[in-house]
């Protein structure tokens, strides 16, 4: 067996996405389901729920319950787990309350807003089996302020008329999984008009000139949070459906050429602080450390999956 893959199987918080994103499992396959628990009772799992804030606001960075929902759902914990209620009850409270619905501003005929919220918390719970009509109700607050250019902003000032990719990506990976439970083609199209603000600067480049948009956005990171990167963004594209665009092309041959020898990826760069609580973004969970030389376990597993849907990978075990 690979090296990458050694280093994927034992860390069991990933079992789910070995199983699934690495090895094709289908999602509703005993084995996805033996990988969810796995998942669901591993170390980390464990942690995330130890450290979450459950008195203070969801949003708190990193370890409000909108967050750790948002982290638990992406390592593919088992959907249906009742002990997370409350956890998603805080959070639909939160971006439905009234206290919320007084920050959203409409200006020159933009409603400005951090629409990663609502989309992380669409997502979340459609991942994680927990939601509801409150659910449909984000989903339909997101299509009606989305952009003309297909994204979201929260930039309050009159003459901003671009989306943002921090504001788009996760909405967009919301949108695109409700279409995909739901069928609704309303949804599903709202999901494609969103993919086109990153499809059409190649997912990292500016349209006038081909250069970084932000050199943040070329450097790999796992949890990347609300940031914004390649991985995360091919990543949505592969679970969208979106990455056979030849747009993407770009982008998939510069996570390519990140590959290290022994067949992994780097984490270059982490948004956590796995130390002092009293500071902002506190995050005490491992995510396998930063490194321009040191596989990334977590970084790894979504860089391969991400390859794997792109038919740039015959095998985990394939070497560069």
């Amino acid at each position: 067996m690979s090296q990458p893959l050694d280093q994927l199987n034992s860390e069991p918080a990933l079992a789910w996405k070995v199983a699934v994103n690495v090895l094709g499992a289908e999602p509703d396959s005993t084995t996805a389901r033996k990988g969810a628990q796995t998942t669901r009772r591993s170390a980390l799992a464990t942690q995330l729920l130890e450290v979450c804030d459950r008195e203070g606001p969801p949003y708190r960075k990193w370890i409000g319950a909108h967050w750790i929902l948002s982290l638990l759902a992406d390592l593919g914990c088992t959907p249906g787990d009742e002990t997370l209620r409350p956890l998603m009850e805080m959070t639909y409270k939160t971006w439905l309350g009234e206290d919320h619905a007084k920050n959203i501003r409409l200006i020159a005929g933009r409603t400005r807003r951090c629409a990663s919220q609502e989309g992380n918390a669409i997502w979340s719970s459609l991942r994680l089996g927990l939601a509801d009509g409150r659910t449909d109700e984000l989903v339909s607050r997101l299509l009606k302020w989305q952009w003309p250019d297909g994204g979201w902003n929260c930039d309050k000032r009159p003459e901003a008329d671009t989306s943002s990719f921090m504001e788009t990506l996760i909405p967009m990976r919301a949108l695109a999984l409700h279409a995909k439970v739901s069928g609704d083609a309303k949804v599903r199209s709202a999901a494609e008009r969103a993919g086109e603000v990153f499809l059409s600067r190649h997912m990292f480049k500016r349209k006038r000139d081909g250069t970084v948009i932000d050199r943040h956005f070329v450097l790999l990171s796992y949890p990347p949070y609300w940031h914004y990167n390649i991985l995360f963004g091919l990543k949505v594209m592969a679970e969208a459906g979106f990455l056979s665009d030849p747009r993407c092309k770009s982008a998939l041959d510069l996570l390519e050429s990140k590959r290290l020898q022994d067949g992994g990826f780097p984490a270059e760069e982490s948004y956590s602080r796995p130390t002092n609580p009293g500071l902002s973004g506190y995050m005490p969970a491992q995510w396998g450390g930063t490194s321009t030389k040191k596989t990334n376990p977590f970084v790894t597993a979504d860089a391969l999956y991400v390859l794997r849907v792109a038919g740039r990978l015959k095998s985990p075990v394939q070497q560069p």
